[in-house]
């Protein structure tokens, strides 16, 4: 047989080698699993970007380890696990990332193990104190001046001595699940900026505190699928049944006082609160003096809000400090932050002007000066500069989609920026005196860089800028964008974010995915680490699909007219918005107009329904996760604020009702729900599907048995495979 011997050149030799290198680079890039790309999974951390864990002792910036604490400039060790152990005489459960160094500069370490907390002289090993919660103990609220701890068990609200004596602030509480009276705890559902039912005294011998009578309320069924029965005790395999308080929007509310204990004399003190039973009282804080507290209240129509000032020992009304009213609606979220230098003012935080700004309360006068300026909103009052006397925040003044560190006066003028203009600063943590703040920041390209700044001059030095570990470990990338379009107004600039296969050709056509959610308080699109881009939708765009994320009128952070464009008619803008958003991909050659899905979560999958429903033609499937179906059957706190009270707004109501839209079903949807969800409750997604039954159109349904509102851990990776092969098996 003959042999045909082919030559190459030494060209074309190095050209088929480069190829062929070429070919082997590409085989060997690795792709993301869910596992890999979701919190929940097992296989999450490992592409983490690197971390650094810091701390502030006092005015010592600290960085913990496993093994202990050192300082963050010099790297000498300040006390370690080791210490710690020889000191108590047994090993402890815990790594140096939970030391807490509560008295500023001075030796002094708190430790938990379990339900023990014990405070160490770590010079001398002596033991300061060394408690242990009782079993059932939550929402623990330590105070360090007087080293008391506020705790529930059941609906019943304690307080546990540094020397281990227990206190009984109330006895009615519920107990054996009864959650009719509850004390210690937070109210009016998490809404208005609360978020515990506690609060401390500066001298720490004064507790405030809620109490919430919620028996008036409706009571949610919930089924409980865990069997009752055994074989010993013979009792039925029924599965049961439990109840949770839901005040759906035009009902009755629950009742709310503030009470004051006082840990030294054991007596109670109610607070005459004024307005209606149903007002909504938040944002409570302590004069420095202790003698007072001032509290936030609002109507609950939620558009007119009072400051006013109670005495501590009375609990009479002092006085009305100042109030502010809304056509629409008044949302306190801060409470006051006394100036450390003079206890007659206060900073405050405030849309009155369009815009969250921070603003100067003179408590003895009621006059309010105004500090922060300008068409952006200030994120967080992160604090005081001590020395300098300035006010150290965040804002999104440079671009609305960045999160950046300022300081400025108290007087007002000009901001200074700390760090970088760029970006996302998502934690800072300032000294004891204010002066430096260690800011934790990540952009598109940086996952993240962790500096040490002055809050005078915004100068510093870098502690960690990490790598893209994706790249580093090899694996394909999508690529990640964002920019602008304007809103069904033509004037409002919306954000959005694309996410686009690592292959990507423009001359081909792909399936297109809107990720939506498009309600208050919550944005999608930002400047930090590939636009804030979720982990799944690095998992699609790897599958072949584009990801479409834009963040319509009515989500946070871009002014009061912004987030009230929606007002009484939730679902209307957004989806107009959201069309907008459609309008630009389809402009785009390679987004196949015939392959659009949507997918959001919770208001998102609202917004998921809606969008179904209201373009039957243009979305060919969705997948809906624990989804608002009628506003009727939302809380009162929630729904009230953006769409009054049915009977106020029936119009508004009517319109937002997807149930009454169930025949426009035309493509693909899926709903998935937890079953046990207490926020959106199950009655809105069973009521859908029988609209949908009796309209004879057809929708899939999913349930998590146990399931609350959102699915954590494994669940959520079950779940986002769910929701990948609903795509895979009908858009793609």
């Amino acid at each position: 047989m003959k042999t045909n011997t082919v030559k190459l050149s030494a060209k074309a030799l190095l050209s088929f080698t480069f190829c062929l290198m070429c070919v082997m680079a590409s085989a060997q890039q690795k792709q993301f699993t869910l596992d890999e790309l979701l919190g929940g999974g097992d296989s999450y951390w490992k592409l983490r970007p690197e971390n650094i864990y810091t701390s502030w002792w006092g005015n010592i910036a600290l960085k913990t380890t496993p093994e202990g604490a050192y300082d963050l400039n010099t790297g000498k060790e300040i006390l370690t696990v080791e210490q710690v152990n020889k000191y108590l005489g047994e090993k402890v459960a815990f790594s140096g990332h939970n030391f807490k160094f509560p008295v500023s500069e001075e030796p002094v370490v708190m430790v938990s193990k379990g339900l023990r907390r014990v405070m160490l002289d770590f010079h001398t090993g002596r033991t300061l104190m060394d408690i242990t919660l009782p079993a059932g103990a939550a929402n623990s609220d330590f105070n360090t001046t007087s080293r008391q701890t506020a705790y529930t068990i059941g609906g019943n609200l304690y307080i546990l001595t540094a020397d281990s004596d227990t206190l009984a602030v109330s006895q009615d509480g519920g107990t054996d699940g009864s959650e009719d009276i509850v004390y210690g705890q937070s109210v009016h559902r998490d809404e208005f900026g609360i978020n515990g039912g506690t609060f401390w005294s500066p001298d720490g011998k004064l507790l405030a505190y809620y109490r919430m009578d919620q028996s008036m309320v409706s009571n949610y069924p919930q089924v409980d699928i865990k069997s009752h029965w055994s074989e010993t005790s013979g009792t039925s395999r029924c599965a049961g049944t439990y109840s949770c308080h839901y005040p759906m929007a035009g009902e009755r509310s629950h009742v709310v006082k503030v009470g004051v204990f006082n840990t030294v004399t054991k007596e109670n003190v109610w607070l005459d609160l004024v307005g209606e039973k149903d007002d909504y009282h938040t944002n409570i804080s302590w004069a420095p003096d202790n003698s007072s507290i001032y509290i936030f209240e609002l109507n609950r129509d939620q558009n007119h809000m009072r400051l006013i000032q109670y005495d501590a020992q009375t609990g009479k009304l002092m006085r009305t400090v100042l109030e502010e009213k809304n056509d629409k609606y008044v949302e306190p979220l801060h409470p006051l932050a006394f100036l450390p230098w003079d206890c007659n003012k206060a900073v405050m935080q405030s849309q009155r002007d369009g815009y969250n700004h921070l603003y100067l309360l003179d408590l003895n006068k009621g006059n309010l000066t105004q500090i922060t300026k300008g068409k952006w909103v200030v994120q967080q009052f992160v604090g005081f500069n001590t020395i300098a006397h300035r006010l150290v925040y965040r804002s999104n003044e440079a671009d609305p989609r960045t999160s950046c560190l300022y300081s400025v006066k108290v007087s007002g003028g000009k901001p200074t920026l700390i760090g970088a203009k760029e970006g996302v600063c998502y934690q800072a943590q300032l000294s004891k005196n204010g002066a430096m703040v260690i800011s934790a920041y990540t952009a598109p390209d940086v996952p993240r860089s962790i500096n040490l700044l002055s809050t005078t001059t915004g100068k510093g030095k870098n502690l960690l800028t990490a790598a893209d570990t994706w790249k580093e470990q090899g694996y394909t990338v999508p690529t990640f964008k964002s920019g602008s379009i304007k809103a069904d107004d033509g004037i409002t600039d919306l954000y959005y974010r694309m996410v686009l296969p690592a292959d990507f050709d423009e001359n081909k056509k792909y399936p297109t995915i809107v990720y939506v959610y498009g309600g208050p308080h919550a944005h999608l699109v930002d400047a930090s680490w590939h636009w804030s881009s979720r982990g799944w939708e690095t998992y699609m765009a790897q599958k072949g699909y584009i990801v479409f994320v834009l963040d319509n009128r009515g989500s946070e952070w871009r002014g009061r007219n912004f987030e009230q464009a929606t007002f009484r008619q939730l679902g209307t803008a957004e989806c107009r918005d959201q069309r907008k958003g459609i309008d630009f991909l389809t402009s785009k050659p390679y987004v196949d107009k015939d392959r659009i899905g949507v997918h959001g979560w919770s208001f998102g999958g609202f917004m998921t329904t809606n969008l179904m429903l209201t373009y039957p033609d243009i979305f060919k499937v969705g997948v809906a996760g624990g989804p608002v179906i009628d506003w009727n059957y939302y809380e009162v706190m929630y729904g009230e604020r953006y769409m009054d009270t049915p009977q106020q707004n029936p119009e508004g109501y009517k319109n937002s009702n997807l149930r009454l839209r169930a025949g426009n079903l035309k493509g693909r949807l899926q709903i998935i729900i937890g079953y046990n969800d207490p926020v959106c409750v199950p009655q809105h997604t069973l009521s859908f599907i029988r609209a949908c039954i009796d309209a004879g159109t057809q929708c899939d349904f999913f349930v998590y048995p146990g399931g609350a509102h959102n699915m954590y851990g494994q669940d959520a990776v079950h779940l986002h495979e769910r929701i990948t092969q609903y795509f895979e098996d009908y858009l793609k």
